[in-house]
């Protein structure tokens, strides 16, 4: 078959004067798409590099493809994952991962954790400062320490270690920080202090969650360091340490948490869900990420090794999946 490929990479960003330093951090190197490319050679298809979706939209009616795949996120707004596969329903490509409904739903942090909740998944409280409003809850001033990001990003854009506030000051500080450089509402939460996991869910009818990985935090801070060892964030002699302990008790709690919030927002293929276990052990749903990286340094390639397969095998066999949920095998 032929497997058109949408893609933005770093050099593909059109940079604007007022962009914070992190505005691409979404966007991917080529071996991303190499990566890809090998695997859908493994099952026998040739891939048809598109590039960005403004590429797609001057080539969509002469490609002939017989299924496609987005991992493009150039955009401004929260539907900046759906651009791509709202076009392939257009012209009546199929596809594989999520709908752009999902994918959108899913940018949008707030949105996902209320119908995650729905299902039982603990998820922590959560204010909104509205973009151009600068009205704070009163119980806010009761419940620091507090983490404040932006609503609508993925890949810890807009989270700096001043993302994790003492006091009223600062909360108004790094919203003002949000509302200015993201233009968008400020997700603000109780800090979970403890460790952090991401599980990797594939497949579908039922979906399978993968060996849970544990994230390193910084020592100081508590943060994630994934997040601070970054571009965007001011570097510093991070030190890390791994909190808690993953059972494996743990592990399947995860793991049903993930397959949970999974299927309740309609994730399709493949995705990642993070969470913060607190120090109690209780753990505390993050996000979903339905367009996580494939990049050959990212979680999948780790989970790949962990199972003593070749990245481009291993990611052949979840794409192979996808096409099988597609009638396309």
């Amino acid at each position: 078959m032929r497997v058109g490929l949408v893609y933005d990479l770093f050099e593909h960003f059109d940079w604007q004067p007022d962009d914070p330093e992190d505005a691409d951090a979404e966007l991917e190197p080529e071996e991303t798409v190499a990566a890809l490319e090998a695997a859908f050679g493994i099952l026998g298809h040739e891939v048809v590099r598109i590039g960005p979706v403004r590429h797609f939209i001057r080539q969509m009616s002469s490609l002939h493809l017989d299924v496609a795949m987005s991992i493009a996120e150039i955009g401004r707004t929260r539907n900046r994952e759906a651009y791509a596969p709202v076009l392939f329903e257009l012209v009546g490509i199929p596809h594989l991962g999520s709908d752009a409904l999902t994918l959108s739903l899913s940018v949008d942090k707030v949105w996902t954790k209320e119908l995650v909740a729905l299902t039982g998944v603990p998820c922590p409280p959560h204010w909104i400062a509205p973009y151009g409003n600068a009205k704070l809850p009163e119980i806010l001033k009761e419940l620091f320490p507090l983490f404040v990001k932006p609503r609508y990003e993925g890949t810890a854009k807009g989270i700096l270690p001043s993302s994790k506030v003492f006091n009223e000051g600062q909360l108004r500080i790094e919203i003002d920080r949000i509302h200015t450089l993201y233009r968008q509402d400020a997700l603000i939460e109780p800090f979970i202090s403890g460790s952090e996991f991401t599980v990797a869910v594939v497949g579908n009818y039922p979906a399978k969650a993968l060996p849970v990985l544990q994230r390193a935090v910084e020592k100081k801070t508590g943060i994630g360091l994934h997040v601070l060892e970054r571009k965007g964030v001011p570097q510093a002699n991070w030190a890390y340490e791994l909190p808690g302990l993953l059972t494996p008790e743990l592990e399947q709690r995860l793991q049903d948490l993930a397959i949970r919030a999974y299927e309740k927002i309609d994730v399709k293929d493949f995705a990642r869900v993070d969470f913060r276990v607190d120090d109690t052990g209780k753990p505390w749903f993050l996000e979903v990420n339905t367009l996580p990286t494939f990049a050959p340094d990212g979680s999948f390639a780790i989970l790949a090794e962990l199972m003593g397969q070749s990245y481009e095998t291993w990611l052949a066999d979840v794409l192979s999946a996808g096409l099988q949920r597609l009638g396309l095998s």
